[in-house]
């Protein structure tokens, strides 16, 4: 009896019934028919009862959970139903989701034929890495009658880990191909030059660099050959992520934390398909996580687990213990990618001597994040004093952001300054443009 459940429509035919035995006082021929009412509608009940709870298995389904969550995507998550019984039922899904969500009106209601599968989906979108613990799958089921409710219960407890974005890699890799990225218009990249890693020696046709004339190949087969080159590969790519306090500030329920591990993952993604080695390390009091530059097939594995479940640890991050892990772990020129996030002028030239530090044996580049609730602040138009005085204060720290791209770009050194929104599409985009100036 614990799975037996009373639907609404069995109380309303009592309220029904109570109704007609306040009318019988009235009229006493309506006494009978209360009566008859009462009857018919415990009968109902019962027979109601009979026809649930005699199949054992009336229900069968199952929860298609994907094999991981990526954080900060839509993750389609799906619930197979099949009817066993010989009518047409009325059911209520009740999934048990992690708590992280906050859904507590989650429901899906669905009338099945007999003998019939239903396939239902739902969408989670994590804002946060780590485990995620689905409890019961319940499943109420109402026959045509409607009076009582049997409920089902399948996978009781199910453990499921949501790694750092990795749904959208493909559409990174497609739009890499063409050395073009969609952020408010085709942004196109022109390749400067050359490299000059050595691929074959071919024949001249229209068009060639005549710079590339190979003359002793030339002068050995009667006619005009050139060099043919290709992109360098096997550059080695680090990305460093602070993750101290200040990239606990969340945007649109993702800290900038979340966004710079996401953009790692998609970046690294890229790295690999253009035949550069990835690798990362994190830092705050000390440099954790450290992954060496690799290009072999398991490598994006082995970065997505080392960035699976790393927090933000509130303290003030140690550049100085970051150069000299730097110092001594990376002996060959790299391109080094740091995600942090420097609000004031003040509070880069605290740590400048080491970015110069690192700058000095490595093309460094410097990713810091816009806040877009300062630019609504900026763009809107002010209608009272304390509006006007709000975005006096918003055009003073935007106008800090300028000045620390200017003292980075003193030193030599580069800079990313983007929304959190579209970081992922402006670090992919100045890889590929470091690589097609042949700059590292």
């Amino acid at each position: 009896m614990k799975n037996l459940y009373i639907n609404n429509r069995f109380f309303f035919a009592l309220i029904g019934v109570g109704i007609l035995y306040v009318f019988a006082f009235f009229f006493p021929f309506l006494m009978i028919l209360g009566q008859i009412v009462l009857l018919v509608v415990f009968l109902a009940a019962m027979v109601d009862y009979l026809l649930l709870f005699r199949e054992k298995n009336g229900v069968l389904a199952q929860r298609i959970l994907p094999e991981k969550l990526s954080n900060g995507d839509e993750n389609p998550v799906k619930v197979d139903v099949k009817n066993n019984y010989s009518f047409k039922i009325n059911i209520r899904i009740i999934d048990e989701i992690p708590f992280q969500f906050q859904k507590r009106d989650f429901l899906i209601e669905k009338e099945i034929g007999s003998g019939k599968n239903t396939l239902f989906q739902y969408i989670l979108e994590p804002k946060e890495r780590g485990e995620y613990n689905f409890g019961a799958l319940n499943i109420f089921v109402s026959s045509p009658l409607g009076f009582v409710s049997k409920r089902f219960t399948f996978q009781k407890d199910a453990f499921l880990p949501a790694y750092p974005s990795f749904i959208h890699l493909r559409k990174y890799e497609l739009m890499a191909l063409q050395n073009e990225f969609m952020l408010g218009g085709i942004k196109k990249i022109r390749k400067l030059g050359h490299t000059m890693e050595f691929e074959q020696i071919k024949e001249y046709v229209p068009g060639d660099d005549v710079r590339t004339i190979n003359w002793k190949a030339t002068s050995k087969s009667n006619r005009l050959m050139v060099n043919q080159f290709q992109d360098e590969k096997a550059q080695r790519i680090f990305m460093l992520i602070d993750k101290g306090r200040t990239m606990k500030i969340p945007f649109k329920g993702l800290s900038l934390l979340d966004y710079s591990i996401n953009a790692t993952m998609a970046l690294s993604h890229i790295i690999l398909k253009k035949g550069d080695r990835a690798g990362m390390m994190t830092f705050s009091k000390k440099t954790e996580n450290k992954v060496a530059a690799d290009n072999k097939s398991g490598q994006l594995r082995k970065i997505s687990e080392s960035l699976y479940n790393i927090k933000t640890d509130f303290f003030e991050s140690d550049f100085n213990r970051l150069y000299q892990d730097v110092k001594y772990s990376l002996n060959q020129r790299s391109l080094i990618l740091l995600f942090t996030n420097f609000e004031t002028l003040d509070a880069l030239n605290r740590q400048m001597k080491y970015l110069r530090g690192i700058a000095k044996n490595h093309l460094l580049v410097v990713v810091f994040f816009k806040n877009s609730e300062l630019q609504t602040l900026i763009h809107k138009n002010p209608e009272s004093i304390q509006e006007i005085y709000d975005e006096v204060i918003a055009e003073k720290f935007e106008f800090e952001k300028k000045l620390i791209i200017q003292e980075l770009r003193k030193y030599g050194i580069f800079s990313i300054y983007t929304l959190p929104e579209n970081l992922n599409v402006d670090v992919i985009n100045k890889y590929l443009e470091i690589k097609a100036r042949g700059i590292l």
